[in-house]
């Protein structure tokens, strides 16, 4: 044992008080109920997370306390994960046996989890980080928890010591990509070790405690046959995304927050060729391409003089320096749209890129308000000549009522009419019902396009047999299905 003193007494430690349960709501009689009105989820008790009494949290907290008092934190730093483990292991122990409390091995080894989780890792939401399918996790201060899972948002029994644990927890998480938060610096996006997402809003901003949000990524990438299975996506319509990508259409992924949209960024990545360079630029580094050849760049907010930020546009502009075959943006929320379209229309073919809409339509919109607001002074049509002249397929994603994603739109930019860009589209998803579950029942269909803009491009790549069959064969499901 190295750098210990002994635990203290029992009489040493107070308990801490737990807090008071707050009152429950009265119930709304019967007869005042409605028929559509919205009832709360209900609380979910995580395998990994069981339910615990204020009564495990009041002794967790004064073994945790006895234990940093009684090892070296600087010392057990240095150790590799295993060794720190067992060395907590035996403080634990010996804390648990001079305060005479009575538990099972089983209550013991989970107590010995808790506490490794919160010395060594992200403490409470270690079981949590360990799911694969949770895609979010929302921490409202100390004691609230959320999680979405199968598209549905659930409330878990996951609570944090006090609102000083999820600050420090916070803190761990973005000082491992050498960024920081605290009162001077309140607002933070960073990223886990896997690429997951994390941004955190600290106290003052945050009134009851910190907020922190975890979009996840799961260990296994999706591709575009798993989308085929989960249904967001017909096999047909698959095979023309791959066509897309490996034929170098420049292409925008559109969509609403949480709708999937670098999910399916990074299916389409997949068809890229292994020799081709690419080079990603974002805010926070979560794509996850599978080629060898990936050059991956990520902004940089300014230090706490207000100096040395790197925005995503001094990012885009360096990376044409860089000699890219392709340049793929994280997300265009800015002026930074403007040197991407230069870039898609300068020799870097099969760029891509992702931004905030509800619709293709509103998307091209959304990249005219972004160069205007650049600072750019051009003239509207000069600004939507450049947009046609540059992307060439937008793809929509939608997360529906149901929870479920869905790839609703395949569309081709065509060109100008008037001041007016042209769309057309070639595949869409189309909600028939809904079935007793409250599921959507929908299909993708085809719009009957023969022949897409696209289809000279396909036949440069020798892609353009399994362009036509593709489309023929969504024809004849849709004429079976008829």
């Amino acid at each position: 044992m190295f750098g210990k003193r002994g635990p203290s007494d029992s009489s040493s430690i107070q308990p801490v008080p737990a807090k008071p349960a707050a009152a429950e709501p009265a119930a709304v009689p019967a007869p005042e109920r409605r028929t559509n009105q919205v009832i709360a989820p209900e609380v979910v008790h995580d395998a990994g997370a069981p339910k615990r009494s204020a009564a495990y949290y009041t002794m967790k907290s004064a073994i945790f306390s006895a234990l940093i008092e009684a090892i070296d934190i600087a010392q057990l730093g240095r150790l590799d994960q295993d060794a720190a483990r067992e060395e907590i292991r035996d403080v634990v122990n010996d804390i648990i046996s001079i305060k005479n409390i009575v538990m099972s091995i089983a209550e013991q080894e989970e107590l010995l989890d808790d506490i490794c989780n919160d010395v060594l890792g992200y403490g409470p939401l270690e079981p949590l980080l360990a799911r694969d399918d949770i895609a979010d996790i929302m921490v409202n201060g100390a004691s609230k928890t959320y999680i979405e899972v199968g598209g549905k948002i659930q409330l878990t029994n996951i609570r944090f010591r006090d609102n000083a644990q999820l600050l420090n927890i916070c803190q761990r998480i973005v000082s491992q990509v050498g960024r920081r938060v605290d009162e001077s610096s309140p607002i933070c996006d960073a990223r886990l070790q896997d690429g997951s997402r994390v941004n955190v809003i600290a106290p003052p901003l945050a009134i009851d405690g910190a907020a922190l949000t975890i979009r996840k990524f799961k260990k296994d990438k999706l591709t575009l046959d798993q989308l085929v299975r989960f249904g967001s996506i017909s096999a047909e319509g698959a095979e023309i995304l791959r066509i897309i990508g490996r034929v170098r259409c420049n292409s925008i992924v559109s969509g609403g927050t949480g709708s999937g949209k670098t999910t399916l960024l990074n299916c389409l990545t997949r068809a890229i060729d292994l020799d081709e360079r690419i080079i990603t630029c974002e805010d926070t580094a979560e794509l996850q391409l599978q080629q060898p050849h990936v050059v991956r760049l990520e902004t940089r907010p300014p230090n706490i003089e207000g100096e040395g930020e790197i925005t995503m546009r001094d990012l885009v502009k360096n990376c044409l320096r860089m000699r890219p075959e392709r340049i793929i943006v994280g997300e265009v929320r800015g002026p930074e749209a403007f040197d991407l379209l230069q870039a898609m229309n300068t020799g870097h073919d099969g760029s891509m890129g992702t931004l905030h809409a509800n619709s293709p339509r509103e998307a091209l919109s959304r990249m005219e308000g972004m160069i205007s607001m650049g600072g750019f002074n051009l003239p509207v049509r000069t600004i939507r000549e450049m947009i046609c002249s540059s992307v060439d397929v937008i793809i929509q994603t939608q997360r529906l009522r149901d929870g479920s994603r869905r790839i609703t739109h395949v569309t081709e930019v065509l060109g100008m009419e008037g001041d007016v860009i042209t769309t057309q589209d070639l595949f869409v998803y189309e909600i028939v019902g809904e079935d007793a579950n409250g599921k959507f029942i929908g299909h993708h269909k085809s719009t009957g396009i023969g022949r897409p803009n696209f289809w000279d491009r396909a036949r440069y790549y020798g892609e353009e047999h399994n362009l036509a069959r593709a489309l023929d064969e969504s024809e004849r499901r849709q004429a079976g299905a008829a």
